[in-house]
């Protein structure tokens, strides 16, 4: 345990110091504890250890009985420890590789004394790897037939070769990222570093990302879409530099196959540079606030298509009401994209007489409107708003709860005050859309 490796690094830094006058090491690092899900101490007399080996290549409920039940100091202990396995494990340990175990402990390496092992948390990180492969594949399935020679020079990306508003966007978020990795490496917050990568990997370039590519991969602008092509490229290869210190072998695996298309020499991806955010020149503020809406958008869409239980190919008509100038002109630029991402088929500008008889979103002043004849039953939508109104209600009395306390307003931070105070002005803003749409049913 930890205890027995600080007197073992002290004990080095004390001879070491008295037999050569110098220090041998500058900085240490120590995990914490690993302990069982139940926060007990793992040991062979209790009959809990976990090896390794085991959540790596899995094992069967009958070998890992045997296994825990061989060899104990206290052979009468064996029946306890077998109900307690079966129990825990009915199933036994299933395979969930190298590179998820990895994961799994590093997004665990917190400053804490203990670490808490939970088999759930090597699943998710199993089902992370799985992610990543698959989005892989996607890439490269849509990049058949790109030239080395036709790619981006590696290591810059030129804003010369990047066409679309989710180019910039993911560039912009990747830099970011590693920015953000790095510190948290310098800092030796491997738990942050983790999560760092898997929310850039799952949420914007796997659930995003590849989206938000396909209208321009399958529209008619070729400029557009072999950028498009080369820039899902650019970024997945340096998202695998980026993750492999974490999972070496899936990385490894996808970079033979990713570093070909884009002209990259090398006989593994260990030998690669780690990414350096300087060498990805995205500074793209703009088109992040526009991606922001249009992801706001489509996600608005989605849940009223969601909470209407429509099937995915199931077009709908969107009807627009209010927003701002900006509102306007983003719908122009992103027509494309909402029809593809939210199956829209129309988009309508309407007024308040217009807006009955339909489900509706509020994106900052802007009303999202789904014309509900044919669609849904009127009496079920009046209850979904009368739900929301209801959780936008508790949302502003937190909000008000918090701000007329006078040990919030003044020991916070004037950011976080002032932050409070935007999120009450919008769930208001919200709430007041809402049941004028309520009202309109």
């Amino acid at each position: 345990g930890f205890d027995i490796i600080f007197f073992w690094v002290a004990r080095m830094i004390m001879m070491t110091d008295h037999f050569t006058g110098e220090v041998p090491f500058k900085h240490v690092y120590i995990t914490g504890l690993v302990r069982d899900s139940h926060g007990s101490k793992m040991s062979k007399s209790k009959g809990n250890i976990l090896d390794p080996i085991d959540i790596i290549d899995g094992i069967t409920a009958d070998a890992l009985v045997a296994k825990r039940t061989t060899g104990l100091m206290k052979p009468t202990d064996a029946p306890k420890i077998e109900k307690a396995t079966r129990k825990e494990f009915p199933d036994g340990i299933p395979a969930f590789g190298a590179d998820a175990l990895r994961f799994t402990f590093a997004s665990l390496a917190t400053h804490g004394r203990d670490i808490k092992f939970d088999l759930n948390r090597a699943e998710g990180y199993k089902n992370f790897c799985n992610k990543l492969w698959n989005a892989a594949r996607f890439v490269l399935m849509n990049c058949e037939g790109i030239a080395a020679e036709a790619a981006p020079t590696v290591g810059v990306a030129s804003a010369a070769i990047v066409c679309t508003d989710a180019e910039r966007w993911i560039l912009a978020r990747f830099a970011r990222t590693v920015a953000e990795v790095e510190t948290q490496f310098a800092g030796y917050r491997f738990d942050l570093a983790a999560q760092a990568m898997y929310d850039f990997t799952w949420n914007e370039y796997c659930d995003w990302f590849l989206e938000l590519a396909k209208p321009a991969l399958h529209g008619d602008d070729t400029v557009a879409a072999n950028s498009t092509r080369h820039t899902l490229l650019r970024v997945l290869e340096r998202l695998l530099r980026l993750l492999h210190p974490l999972i070496p072998f899936v990385t490894e695996e996808i970079w033979q196959s990713v570093a070909p298309r884009l002209g990259i020499t090398g006989t593994s991806i260990s030998t690669q540079p780690y990414p350096d955010a300087s060498d990805l020149g995205a500074d793209a503020a703009a088109a992040e606030a526009d991606v922001e809406w249009l992801k706001q958008v489509v996600s608005q869409l989605r849940r009223i298509r969601s909470e209407l239980n429509l099937s995915p190919g199931k077009a709908i008509a969107l009807r627009l009401q209010g927003g701002s100038q900006r509102d306007h002109a983003l719908v122009m630029r992103f027509d494309s994209q909402l029809r593809f991402l939210a199956r829209v088929d129309g988009i309508d500008w309407v007024t308040d007489r217009q807006a009955e008889g339909c489900a509706a979103g509020v994106v900052g002043d802007l009303r999202l409107l789904v014309p509900l004849e044919g669609l849904v039953d009127l009496s079920a939508e009046r209850a979904r708003l009368d739900k929301e109104i209801r959780r936008i209600e508790i949302e502003i009395a937190k909000c008000q709860a918090k701000l007329a306390s006078e040990t919030f307003v003044a020991n916070a931070p004037a950011a976080v005050v002032e932050q409070e105070r935007k999120r009450l002005a919008d769930w208001s803003t919200q709430l007041g859309a809402l049941g004028g749409q309520r009202a309109t049913l």
